[in-house]
């Protein structure tokens, strides 16, 4: 079997977000359980100088969605950050898995061929696209994956490896 861009990208943003998914819905459950008040957790952080928990699942689907349109070829559709509840970050979590398991495998062929340009507080770079997936996208994506489970377990949401790992 081949090692194709879309074969080391789509599945593994799937499977992150899904195991994104089943984390918020644990955790919206452990506040109603709890009857806390949801805000605290959603803007939660791991330290001060730290984005919230909104903003880290904001960031995970935004790599999710970014680097797996960039590497079909096609433009990164932009989203507003205006999630405020866990019933509106689980929908953007749906919306991003069904946009990246929406794309065209055939779009990835060639990937490895590809120009990535980036740009960043106003300076354009450019990164070949499979060193941009690996060295970029996959770590910022697991990276925010991770704090905003840190962040929940955290705030006492009992939650283990297998729903990191989308398996529980």
């Amino acid at each position: 079997m081949t090692i194709t861009a879309h074969r080391v990208s789509v599945p593994v943003f799937v499977q992150g977000l899904k195991g994104l998914s089943g984390v918020l819905a644990k955790a919206a459950a452990h506040v109603e359980e709890r009857k806390l008040d949801p805000e605290a957790l959603l803007k939660a952080r791991l330290y001060p100088d730290m984005f919230p928990l909104i903003r880290q699942v904001q960031i995970a689907t935004d790599f999710a969605k970014g680097a797996s349109a960039r590497l079909a070829g096609l433009e990164v559709p932009a989203w507003d950050d205006v999630e405020t509840s866990f019933e509106d970050l689980s929908a953007r979590v749906a919306r991003a898995i069904a946009y990246v398991e929406g794309l065209d495998p055939a779009a990835f062929d060639g990937a490895e061929d590809r120009t990535v340009a980036l740009t960043r507080r106003g300076e354009t770079t450019e990164h070949n696209a499979l060193d941009y997936l690996t060295g970029q996208a996959l770590p910022n994506f697991y990276f925010h994956l991770s704090t905003a489970y840190a962040i929940l377990r955290e705030n006492g949401v009992v939650l283990g490896k297998r729903d990191f790992l989308g398996a529980a």
